[in-house]
């Protein structure tokens, strides 16, 4: 019986604190109970919407041939979608008016916008990335000097993977308001310039058909459009050469501009072409005699 009564008045404790009044939201107090509720609703739903994404949307969506920028943007739009939705009924459920709390919001929305002007400009700038998507997931780019990989776009920033592997973090507002490059959007293959100089005693049809057979002899460089091999200029102690290629993606820039120069030595040796490097002639004169003081003197 004691027993009881002991566990009875542990619960009516636990029962009052939790009944606490902490503040009133449109004449609607706000217990720690209905504080703990409201929290609850919020990790349901993200945790509802991280299964759904992770487990039925990626799984639906990579039986379809749809690009990788896309898929991104579906899920991250979707969890948008729960959140918002998870908010909304977390506040009916404990019984809040949404239509009170508008005039609320408005009247912060100002001091909010001002106090939090870089964060609300960011999160604008993510949405618009999402919808408009000048980079998408998986695009090369080039923001300020350094050249990277488009890992994710975020609420408030975009995760960009350099080529050392650096993860970088770059604000939303700079890619809307800022000058970005990229190197994949519309069409993602890349024009690749390879300028070399060969010796003026080189035969200029051989060097030509040299410059030919490495880009035929590569397959990663695209057939269509076809490559150029231009006579660029005069120079110093060369004939300027350039091998004009197209490759299908900027990922392999760096990687086939070496495979190609790489080639274009062995070709070239094969051939007896001479690359030249700068050569200067020095010539040396005889000091002017030097008078004595004495001699100076007279």
């Amino acid at each position: 019986m004691e027993a009881e009564q002991g566990l009875a008045l542990i619960w009516d404790k636990i029962v009052a604190v939790m009944n606490y009044k902490l503040f009133d939201i449109n004449q609607t107090p706000i217990t720690i109970f209905s504080f703990v509720l409201f929290m609850l609703f919020l990790i349901v739903f993200f945790i509802l919407s991280r299964v759904i994404n992770k487990v039925v949307l990626k799984r639906v969506l990579i039986r379809f041939d749809i690009d990788r920028s896309i898929q991104f943007n579906m899920v991250r739009i979707s969890h948008y979608i729960f959140m918002l939705l998870g908010t909304l009924l977390a506040f009916q459920f404990v019984g809040i008016d949404l239509s009170g709390l508008a005039v609320i919001f408005g009247a912060l929305s100002v001091g909010i916008g001002f106090g939090l002007q870089n964060i609300t400009s960011n999160f604008i700038s993510g949405i618009i990335l999402l919808f408009e998507r000048p980079i998408r997931v998986g695009d090369r780019i080039t923001v300020g000097d350094v050249v990277g990989e488009v890992a994710s776009i975020n609420m408030r920033s975009t995760t960009v993977q350099s080529l050392n592997n650096i993860t970088i973090i770059v604000p939303n507002s700079d890619f809307v308001s800022g000058k970005v490059t990229n190197w994949s959007h519309g069409d993602p293959k890349v024009r690749l310039d390879i300028a070399v100089g060969v010796s003026y005693n080189s035969d200029l049809d051989t060097v030509i058909r040299a410059l030919h057979e490495v880009a035929d002899e590569n397959e990663n460089i695209l057939r269509s459009p076809q490559h150029d091999v231009l006579f660029s200029e005069f120079g110093d102690s060369s004939w300027n050469m350039l091998l004009r290629v197209w490759i299908p993606s900027p990922q392999q820039f760096y990687i086939l501009k070496s495979e190609i120069n790489c080639a274009i030595v062995r070709k070239f040796r094969e051939y007896n072409i001479e690359i030249p490097f700068p050569q200067r002639d020095l010539h040396v004169r005889s000091p002017l005699p030097v008078p004595f003081a004495a001699e100076a003197a007279e």
